[in-house]
């Protein structure tokens, strides 16, 4: 197994007095497809938020290729090469596609450049068909591509997907599949945060379930989407 390009250990999270994640523990090897698995309201999306810095961590290590990082704001963890998809999109309504692209470009330290919007488009044939719509007209789909190509702009070794098939329609989730084994096939470190096994277990090599803050357990995809106990006590079909 490859060393973890991202491992969290004993980690708190809180969202002001409440806290939502409990000496939480996580590997993630690299070039692997890992995903977070859990009902609404367990910790998936926060745990990917903790790990971008976006909430506020207390005991605990979130290590980025060795380096902690709990604690330090957004920007630092993305310098270090985490890009991250949020479950809401978030793309940038009144600008056009290509100009969302030139907003999420940016050179590695190492002047390392992946990923340029010639291979986003490659990757997304309709954002190429679309480069000149404002962001705001496209669907939800559409603005799906539009912010995991954003986030490619800023050529990540890690990308964190937060419920990418959540609310698309069958044909758009098989898209999103398909882009995500081709990430994969890149190199690239993916952990990604889903409730839908079927989705999860269509991309994913290994899984961690969480419920209530805490990884309850995690191994091989297969064989975790397997476990009727697991499934049925945790897991939404």
């Amino acid at each position: 197994m490859s060393a973890p390009a991202l491992r969290i250990s004993g980690l708190d999270a809180f969202y002001g007095a409440a806290q939502a994640l409990f000496g939480l523990d996580l590997e993630v090897p690299e070039g692997s497809v890992t995903v977070l698995l859990g009902r609404n309201g367990a910790g998936k999306s926060t745990t990917l938020k903790a790990v971008m810095g976006l909430v506020d961590c207390g005991a605990g290590r979130v290590e980025v290729a060795g380096t902690d990082v709990a604690g330090w704001p957004v920007y630092r963890v993305s310098r270090l090469g985490v890009g991250y998809v949020p479950e809401d999109r978030r793309v940038f309504a009144g600008l056009s596609v290509a100009e969302n692209l030139v907003v999420g470009t940016r050179a590695r330290p190492d002047a390392r450049v992946t990923w340029t919007d010639e291979r986003v488009f490659a990757l997304f044939p309709k954002l190429a068909e679309l480069r000149d719509r404002t962001a705001g007209q496209l669907s939800g789909g559409e603005q799906q591509m539009l912010t995991i190509a954003r986030t490619l702009m800023g050529n990540p070794d890690i990308v964190l997907l937060d419920e990418p098939s959540e609310g698309l329609a069958p044909v758009i989730v098989q898209q999103i599949a398909e882009t995500v084994a081709a990430l994969s096939g890149q190199g690239l470190t993916v952990l990604l945060s889903e409730q839908n096994v079927r989705f999860a277990s269509r991309v994913a090599d290994r899984a961690a379930v969480i419920e209530r803050g805490r990884i309850l357990v995690s191994g091989d995809m297969a064989e975790i989407a397997a476990d009727p106990a697991v499934r049925d006590a945790y897991l939404t079909p």
